[in-house]
């Protein structure tokens, strides 16, 4: 499905203030923060203050969560330390539904894509925005071409690179591209990486 719009960028996973200097540098649309210990980009909320007070306010910063406390959600959007909850569990409509009528804040669903029937269930959701994926964090990517049925404007997640990106914005052109691991070297964000890929979007647009 071919988009004529701008497509935004989210680049996750932030942990550290160099991370935080250079989207300040760049300017994507959002930025993450993970909050899911098994993760190895998990950020304690403390972290993610200091980090949300040096971060430009023209980017939102969206924290990730993977079937949280709803009290740990709501008390993140309150004290503005996130501005989007992204949930990547087993979360319904009605948890979808409290997080939103609790915080007055977007709420962004992720759904790993493997069968028609995820599709339908994402076009279905009360999540302000979705996100489709490989997995959560496996870093691989999937059929794209599997998307061209997809009404609904998503973030592609899953993969995503400095060297795909390109084919991405040529054959898809999502409405939001979500990159973590492929802006990484060693586990750790690469300023370089992070200007490649987003020159790459930009320069599409």
């Amino acid at each position: 499905m071919m988009n004529s719009a701008k497509t935004l960028i989210k680049i996750c996973g932030l942990s550290r203030l160099e991370d935080i200097d250079i989207a300040n540098e760049l300017l994507p649309e959002y930025i993450g923060f993970v909050f899911f210990e098994k993760s190895k980009r998990n950020v304690s909320k403390e972290t993610a203050r200091l980090l949300k007070q040096r971060l430009d306010k023209r980017i939102k910063a969206v924290g990730v969560f993977v079937d949280s406390d709803e009290d740990f959600i709501c008390s993140l959007l309150d004290e503005g330390i996130i501005d989007i909850a992204q949930l990547h569990g087993s979360e319904d409509e009605d948890y979808i539904q409290r997080i939103k009528t609790r915080s007055g804040c977007k709420v962004i669903k992720a759904f790993v894509v493997n069968d028609l029937e995820t599709f339908k269930t994402a076009e279905n959701s009360g999540a302000d925005y979705i996100l489709l994926d490989s997995g959560k964090g496996t870093g691989n990517t999937f059929d794209w071409s599997i998307l061209e049925g997809v009404k609904r404007p998503y973030f592609l997640a899953g993969g995503l690179n400095c060297d795909n990106i390109e084919r991405v914005m040529s054959d898809i052109r999502p409405y939001a591209v979500d990159v973590s691991s492929g802006v990484e070297t060693d586990g750790i964000k690469d300023a370089e990486k992070i200007r490649r890929f987003v020159s790459a979007v930009r320069k599409a647009l």
